[in-house]
């Protein structure tokens, strides 16, 4: 008698990942997992008791993964926000269904704020308010929010496909708008 292959949470969370990552979270039903993971619904449904439980593992793989794509982002910008605006863009093109549960949708109580995201455990939202502050800034803080409003709503353009600018021109945007809200 052969041994019964057995499925791990993590195995199921992968191949939840990779469907959010392609038709996003709520396109995910249990057959469609199942075939995903390579089970039956059987151990989808022994190891989570609702979608919910599923989706806030998603959340954290996707959350995770944001961070990673930011730290492998090239950084080479002086003007203040510009790398971190690009790096989230640029995620929001690339990835636009892990940028709408992230950033867009609604999430539970146990997820983290947007803030926390981009900032990352390196801090990156720290270090571009001390940036800005180091060139002058007199509140930096409020000159990020001011730039974040703007990059966020690049970022929902560029998840919606509606975001058609190349590099250097979205660089030379947000170096003018770091300008103008700097005044």
């Amino acid at each position: 008698m052969s041994r019964k292959a057995t499925i791990t949470q993590k195995e199921i969370v992968n191949a939840a990942f990779k469907i959010t990552r392609k038709e996003g979270f709520e396109q995910i039903t249990s057959r469609k997992l199942a075939a995903a993971a390579g089970c039956s619904t059987q151990p989808i449904f022994r190891i989570y008791e609702n979608m919910d439980a599923l989706k806030k593992d998603v959340y954290d793989k996707a959350a995770e993964y944001y961070e990673s794509y930011y730290n492998d982002y090239e950084k080479s910008h002086e003007v203040p926000f510009v790398d971190l605006g690009l790096a989230y863009i640029g995620f929001a093109q690339k990835y636009p269904h892990l940028f709408r549960l992230l950033f867009i949708s609604e999430q539970g109580p146990e997820s983290k704020s947007m803030y926390d995201l981009v900032n990352g455990s390196s801090e990156n939202v720290v270090k571009e308010i001390n940036k800005a502050a180091a060139k002058g800034a007199t509140n930096a803080q409020q000159l990020f929010m001011q730039m974040w409003i703007f990059i966020h709503g690049a970022g929902c353009m560029a998840a919606t496909g509606d975001y058609d600018l190349d590099k250097e021109t979205s660089v030379a945007m947000l170096e003018s708008a770091y300008k103008a809200f700097s005044l």
